[in-house]
């Protein structure tokens, strides 16, 4: 490998982010549920994209939002994901490819269009999103850079992913690559409500050995085991023989691999502005942390920070340069 390699790659559902401050009534007006995300269909995505009145747009899905803090870390980093030829899947490509990340997809000429997350903010700053997947489930084993996968040293998969069979199927290609080559493969939960829709399949992805890494938050952990108990489910993902890593709010995070515990404290935050974000920040800052050979407490803390520095803005990807936070704060990578 190369000093040119790619270090860690990403693949996900590819979607842009749509931010608006509304009032209540807009959302008793449009018989939304505060706080609730729901999946929308693409005439909805267009109806309140008019409606929503003016908002941000900033490039999102969670894998890539994780990529592209991998990359803000100072660590090679390049992502798998499908958007469409129009204006949000342009603008998708530029984001990501000007944060430093390696974007080599082809956009869908036709079919759906980009997939967004029109995002409507309380003044209270609840936040209830309305997501249309669109292109972005459309990522099959023919967008898959082969080589580009063999290069890599962690391959870092979006549970969010298996809800349709030609991602499904693409995941599962890229994670035999990998192996293949001798790297690790990493998979993010994304949701409890992803994990009750496909539990005994990411069960199955241990199991089988497909999958060696484990991102959860205590939530995931729980709808996992089907445990009340988080303890009781974090012994239960120590059996499984994976690296199992925990996020806990601001109780920090705590990492299983084997017979081995390490733990993390949060980071500490002058203002929470906006949480959306703070897990695939936290996987960044593990992953580009592991990608250099840091150990897992370090790893951690450089989740931590990321985590840290992505909630006190609006948008899931870093506005401060990471690496520059984790040389200021003795964790650079």
């Amino acid at each position: 490998m190369t000093d040119e390699h790619i270090e860690v790659l990403g693949l996900g559902n590819s979607l842009v982010d749509l931010f608006a401050h509304i009032e209540e009534d807009f959302l008793v007006k449009e018989s939304m549920q505060k706080g609730a995300m729901i999946l929308i269909d693409e005439e909805r995505a267009e109806q309140l994209y008019k409606r929503m009145g003016p908002a941000t747009i900033v490039s999102g899905g969670s894998a890539a939002n994780t990529i592209a803090g991998v990359r803000s870390l100072g660590v090679r980093s390049a992502y798998i994901g499908k958007v469409k030829d129009d204006e949000l899947g342009r603008a998708f490509i530029h984001d990501i490819r000007a944060s430093g990340v390696k974007f080599d997809v082809t956009p869908a000429a036709n079919g759906p269009a980009t997939g967004r997350c029109l995002s409507f903010i309380t003044p209270d700053g609840e936040r209830t999103m309305n997501t249309y997947l669109g292109a972005s489930q459309f990522l099959s084993p023919s967008d898959l850079d082969e080589n580009l996968v063999r290069e890599a040293r962690i391959v870092y998969l979006e549970g969010y992913m298996w809800d349709r069979q030609a991602a499904k199927e693409t995941f599962q290609k890229a994670a035999r690559l990998a192996h293949a080559a001798g790297a690790r493969v990493a998979l993010t939960l994304s949701d409890s409500f992803c994990v009750d829709r496909f539990r005994a399949e990411f069960l199955d992805l241990m199991r089988s050995g497909l999958v060696d890494t484990i991102f959860a938050n205590t939530e995931e952990i729980r709808s996992l085991y089907q445990t009340a108990d988080f303890k009781t489910g974090l012994e239960a993902l120590r059996a499984e023989g994976v690296l199992g890593v925990v996020t806990r709010s601001e109780h920090g995070s705590i990492v299983v691999e084997g017979e081995a515990t390490y733990e993390a404290p949060a980071f500490p935050i002058d203002r929470l502005i906006d949480t959306t974000g703070a897990g695939d920040l936290f996987a960044a800052g593990f992953l580009a942390g592991m990608a250099r050979g840091a150990d897992r407490v370090k790893s951690a803390k450089l989740g931590a920070l990321a985590a840290a520095e992505v909630i006190q803005h609006l948008g899931a990807r870093p506005q401060a340069r990471l690496a520059d936070l984790a040389a200021e704060n003795g964790l650079a990578v």
